[in-house]
């Protein structure tokens, strides 16, 4: 633990690093560890065309469904587009991915998506996207089929861009926290701890999922790190 930067903040800055520690632990034990290291390891030069498609079509899915009854099914949907070999051999077979896709991921509407969002990618080139995706960032993102306003932050964070996901489990947590939103929050603790944002998102967003009532766990944990400095 980086004590140095604790003790240079302020009570409360100190509070919120110390809780945001026990946190990840939680996390941690909960076995999600990996996840932790494979987010600080995301690096969006060197994201190749098979990382785009599949974290494309992981955002495009995750819209709206609990991440577990997507985690189930996503190798499923993968193998049918090929396990994101080639977005070219993708767009080649024609229908015949799409249909196998629905059939394991009855939602036409987002295996559609995807299929656009893989003849977009064999169209222009991985090369020529990631360019788009330098100058316009999640303003491109937005563009893509059935990637929205918050999905877009989504899809960025996945691909190595260091965004915070305002979604609703950190609007939450931030505000427990006494700050004015999610990447408020999150840039404060990664400054504190030398972590980039999206570890520090990754962390209290995987929190949230594991406790129902994350919003509680999290203020109990800082209510109790205040009265330990009373007392």
């Amino acid at each position: 633990m980086p004590t140095k930067a604790i003790r240079t903040g302020t009570v409360e800055s100190r509070n919120l690093v110390s809780a945001y520690f026990d946190l990840k632990d939680v996390v941690i034990r909960a076995g999600y560890d990996w996840e932790i290291e494979w987010q600080a390891e995301l690096d969006f030069e060197e994201a190749t065309e098979s990382d785009f498609l599949r974290e494309a079509a992981w955002v495009v899915l995750s819209s709206g469904f609990r991440e577990s009854v997507v985690r189930q099914r996503f190798g499923a949907v993968s193998h049918a587009f090929l396990d994101w070999r080639s977005a070219r051999e993708i767009a080649d077979s024609g229908l015949v991915c799409q249909e196998r896709a629905i059939s394991v991921f009855g939602n036409r509407r987002k295996i559609d998506a995807i299929a656009k969002i893989v003849w977009l990618v064999a169209s222009e080139g991985i090369d020529f996207v990631k360019m788009r995706i330098r100058s316009r960032g999640l303003d491109y993102l937005q563009e893509l089929p059935y990637i929205g306003p918050v999905t877009s932050y989504h899809l960025a964070k996945n691909l190595g861009l260091q965004v915070v996901k305002p979604d609703r489990h950190l609007v939450r947590m931030a505000r427990v926290a006494g700050h004015d939103s999610p990447l408020d929050l999150c840039t404060k603790v990664a400054e504190a701890v030398g972590e980039s944002v999206s570890v520090v998102d990754l962390v209290f967003w995987r929190y949230a999922t594991l406790n129902r009532d994350y919003e509680i766990g999290f203020r109990d944990v800082l209510d109790g790190l205040r009265n330990d400095l009373v007392t």
